[in-house]
């Protein structure tokens, strides 16, 4: 059975800084696309960033392009969103997801993270 689950998320202030995990398990982790997304309730899902099998391709949302970092472990199964100088429109619940391509086939339950003013 393949598991996504986040932790990390969390109430920060305004300019401050939070470190997202994806621990994944039941799949080849190594062999999955990585992605992470948002969502506001009433919202749409939205897409915050990408990173390739091996790390070697990124790609960010322009919303977040130079305050966010995703990374990923691929002996610990384990991916990352470092999120720095964030700001209160980053206030949302986090999901992390797993794909063969950008079609992500396995989703986390989501960690709530707010940004206060």
């Amino acid at each position: 059975q393949v598991q996504l689950v986040e932790s990390g998320g969390g109430l920060v202030q305004a300019g401050g800084s939070l470190r997202l995990s994806c621990a994944a398990s039941g799949l080849a982790f190594n062999t999955y696309i990585i992605g992470w997304f948002r969502q506001i309730p009433g919202e749409e899902r939205e897409f915050v960033a990408r990173i390739s099998r091996s790390a070697t391709f990124t790609n960010y949302a322009d919303s977040v392009k130079g305050r966010f970092t995703i990374s990923r472990d691929n002996a610990e199964g384990t991916g990352y969103l470092q999120m720095n100088s964030l700001k209160p429109e980053d206030t949302a619940v986090y999901f992390c997801a797993a794909g063969r391509s950008s079609d992500y086939e396995y989703w986390g339950q989501g960690t709530q993270v707010t940004v206060s003013s």
